[in-house]
């Protein structure tokens, strides 16, 4: 049994569609899972939806037709007989139109998983609708009967336990008629029946998910680049592919942001020593990158650029000492509001983090914290982490930027970093 995982970029139009039932009909080798995710840019554009909801001077269905012209476009181009396809599309989106009609639920990340998630509903149908044309012996699945997550609404967690069991019973069931089953990346729901989110781009983690449960022999990530780089090549001009890499290193990249593979993705396979290639969607017979329990790989340099960080120094109010009793104090409101530290330190008088500056959690956190401490805080930043540094690599990489805070540990360096404003976002390094 496979896996195979398939992101938005490679069903952004009609023949992207096309050419994902090609790489399955041609690379499938036996029974396999498909996980796909929304649409090119569907995710970016159902967020917007949400925020227009809760504006009181926006209408949310100006978004929302926008993007249902857009599948409705693509639909036209790979169908004959739409009638079916198309009201099972019209059915998701009208989940949308209803939570839109009503006042914005009093829980925003509630609101936001319930429409959000219809992204990947729509596009799973769009694509095993296809499938079936094209002679593919395909089932879609609802991955909501199979994944159970608790409520933490846009980072739910998996309940492990009930999932694998709901996920091999319901996969052995389909896969006694069929050979392909299609089903969702990122989505997940309660026991209560309500929509969660995994986390952005938890597509791949739920790639994962199913390959721990199901015990598969190997697991693919289709992507718009021939493997894992160096670095990222609209950054870069001289990223290098790399062909072997190990569970850890995997987990080291994604953990300082690379954004290739989701985080969580990782640590499942490892598991279970299932190994992972990334694959081009684009040039599909490339050998791509193989993740295992490999050792003793010589790494070149790898760069991880996290551009709207934060930086926060928090100082007690009366120049004490930060004490234990502080950074508990200061530890259960960063929880509170699910802010992710990226960098952190400790001084006599103050505490430091970095974190990526989501607007609405981190001025919470301000907030809550300015009833006990003094707060600077620095907007605008860059997370820069090399893995397997060398001085050369960051005397070039800081030379037109201002090193605010600085970390290094064995094989790894990080710095926040404030970019100089006449060099342009995106520019080459």
């Amino acid at each position: 049994m496979e896996v195979h995982k398939f992101g938005g970029a490679s069903v952004k139009d009609a023949d992207g569609f096309r050419n994902v039932v090609n790489i399955i009909k041609t690379y499938r080798t036996e029974k396999a899972v498909i996980v796909l995710s929304a649409m090119g840019k569907t995710t970016n554009a159902l967020q917007q939806v949400v925020a227009d909801h809760y504006a009181a001077d926006t209408d949310p269905f100006i978004a929302l037709n926008l993007l249902k012209q857009k599948h409705y476009e693509i639909i036209d181009l790979l169908f004959e007989n739409k009638e079916m396809i198309l009201d099972e599309i019209n059915e998701a989106f009208v989940e949308i139109e209803w939570m839109i009609e009503d006042a914005p639920h009093e829980d925003y990340d509630f609101e936001y998983d319930q429409i959000v998630s219809v992204g990947e509903l729509v596009s799973t149908k769009i694509l095993a609708h296809y499938l079936h044309t094209q002679g593919v012996n395909v089932m879609w699945l609802d991955v909501r009967d199979v994944i159970l997550s608790d409520n933490t609404y846009r980072e739910a967690k998996v309940d492990w336990v009930e999932t694998q069991k709901r996920i091999v019973n319901k996969t052995t069931q389909i896969f006694g008629d069929y050979d392909v089953i299609v089903t969702q990346g990122f989505i997940a729901a309660t026991s209560e029946n309500f929509t969660t989110t995994l986390g952005r781009e938890g597509s791949d983690f739920t790639a994962s998910i199913f390959s721990y449960c199901l015990d598969v022999k190997e697991m693919s990530i289709w992507k718009d680049v021939p493997g894992i780089l160096s670095g990222d090549p609209r950054l870069f001009d001289d990223v290098t592919k790399i062909d072997k890499m190990s569970y850890r290193e995997a987990i080291e990249m994604t953990y300082y942001g690379a954004k290739v593979i989701h985080p969580k993705t990782i640590k499942p396979i490892q598991n279970k020593g299932i190994p992972l290639q990334i694959r081009s969607f684009i040039e599909p017979e490339g050998s791509g990158t193989w993740i295992s329990e490999q050792k003793d790989i010589a790494y070149p340099p790898i760069i991880v650029f996290e551009h709207n960080q934060c930086l926060l120094k928090i100082a007690t109010k009366n120049f004490s000492f930060v004490a234990e009793d502080h950074l508990s104090v200061i530890f259960s409101l960063i929880a509170k509001h699910r802010v992710k530290i990226k960098m952190m330190k400790n001084t006599a008088v103050s505490f430091i983090i970095s974190a990526d500056n989501v607007p609405h959690r981190i001025q919470k956190l301000v907030t809550d914290l300015s009833k006990n401490f003094n707060i600077d805080q620095q907007e605008d930043l860059e997370l820069l982490t090399i893995r397997h540094y060398n001085k050369e690599i960051i005397e070039r990489l800081t030379q037109d930027r201002t090193k605010l805070f600085v970390e290094r540990i064995p094989n790894t360096i990080q710095m926040i970093v404030k970019p100089n404003p006449d060099l342009q976002l995106g520019s080459k390094a």
